[in-house]
């Protein structure tokens, strides 16, 4: 495009794209604002207008199954950055990105310099034929491999990474990758938890694996021997749904046949948050400590009949026998947001009242104690071993949320 071809153009781009990376405290460090400098993102993302190749927080879509569902992306570049800083990247490392895209693979390859060395894998020949013809476009090829397998089952060469970078959603943490990381090593992973992503910096810690940080993110779904698929429960059509993951769902989900032709019920609150301010952890919280907590799933234009007037819905909901509640605000007169549960069902108070005790409860560790630390342990051996907390088991590991 003419656009893309006039240097200045890019630059303007670029720099806003860099200030509102720093402003979102996504990238934090020189060395990762001058490799997004250093790697041409347009070259990645041809044919595309260059405010959205340099849009912040928005992903360029590469790749679409059959169902239009996107399988292959170039990440936002607010991911790529805290992941790059979660990661930590030096010069001189082995690096291993999982997933490829080719545009993260050039900054980390920007990121080791001329004696660190880094490889890229995926599944799909298309999309690695693809990251390695950018690659090689945009002048990172020469320490960069671009290999086509599943990661989750094997892995190039018989040499450990300093750095294991995943930039697919996964749902459980293969033994491969853990076994290939660098005793003093660092693996970075968009890990779903009942349905929530955090992308997780983790490190070995005597036995296991010891998160650092946890970032909100969302990406395209793992492929392969270790994909997973959740479970969406249909409530009315195909407009309203339940979607559960993990191992919480409920043992019989024809309880809920009718639940919403029931009158709705909404306990509130008096926890509070103001516009724009962050409740992420209310999240990782619920999903925790409510045992059947599932996702609410709403076909845009409908779901009238979930809220009152002036409220707003949440995604955030649990099953508690014939019922369902879910996460619902609305502004005070003060102008903050109180937060409660609106409910269906025969027992619609009792499910709202659970969610309600939970928020409290989260409410009651802020503002220096929402973010729990997270362990990932492999299993089963772990069992005996694991720390308090709650715990979610995997197939290959259990990852504990502990609060204490």
């Amino acid at each position: 495009m003419a656009e893309q071809q006039g240097s200045s153009t890019v630059g303007t781009h670029l720099e806003a794209m860099i200030a509102k990376l720093r402003e979102l405290n996504a990238v934090r460090s020189e060395r990762v604002a001058d490799a997004f400098r250093a790697v041409p993102r347009h070259v990645f993302a041809p044919n595309n207008p260059l405010a959205e190749v340099y849009s912040p927080r928005d992903p360029v879509i590469t790749k679409r199954d059959a169902n239009g569902v996107a399988i292959s992306s170039v990440s936002a570049p607010e991911i790529q950055a805290f992941m790059l800083e979660q990661a930590s990247i030096e010069p001189g490392m082995r690096v291993l990105e999982i997933g490829s895209g080719g545009f993260n693979a050039a900054l980390a390859s920007e990121l080791v310099g001329e004696s660190g060395h880094v490889t890229s894998i995926d599944i799909d020949d298309e999309v690695t034929a693809r990251a390695a013809a950018m690659l090689k476009s945009a002048g990172f090829d020469h320490n960069v491999d671009v290999v086509c397998a599943d990661a989750t089952s094997w892995l190039p060469d018989d040499g450990s990474w300093d750095r294991i970078i995943v930039t697919v959603g996964a749902w459980d943490i293969p033994p491969l990758w853990t076994e290939r990381l660098a005793a003093n090593g660092r693996l970075v992973v968009p890990l779903r938890l009942r349905g929530i992503t955090r992308s997780l910096a983790l490190i070995p810690d005597n036995g296991h694996l010891a998160a650092t940080s946890a970032e909100v993110c969302g990406f395209v779904q793992m492929q392969g021997r270790d994909a997973h698929e959740e479970r969406l429960f249909l409530l009315q059509g195909k407009d309203i749904g339940l979607r559960f993951d993990d191992d919480n769902t409920p043992a019989d989900m024809t309880a809920l046949d009718g639940v919403l032709a029931t009158e709705r019920a909404v306990e509130w609150t008096d926890v509070t948050t103001r516009a724009g301010e962050s409740f992420d952890s209310l999240e990782l919280y619920l999903a925790a400590r409510l045992p059947h907590f599932c996702l609410l799933t709403v076909a845009p234009g409908a779901g009238e009949q979930l809220v009152g007037h002036d409220e707003h819905r949440f995604r955030l909901a649990h099953v508690a026998g014939d019922s369902f509640a879910y996460l619902v605000s609305r502004r005070r007169a003060d102008g903050l947001f109180a937060f409660g549960a609106s409910a269906f069902g025969s027992n619609a108070r009792v499910a709202a009242a659970q969610m309600v005790d939970q928020i409290e409860a989260w409410n009651a560790l802020r503002p220096g104690k929402v973010d729990p630390a997270i362990t990932v342990w492999p299993r089963p051996d772990s069992a005996s071993e694991l720390p308090e907390g709650h715990v979610i088991h995997k197939h290959h590991r259990n990852v504990v949320l502990s609060w204490t």
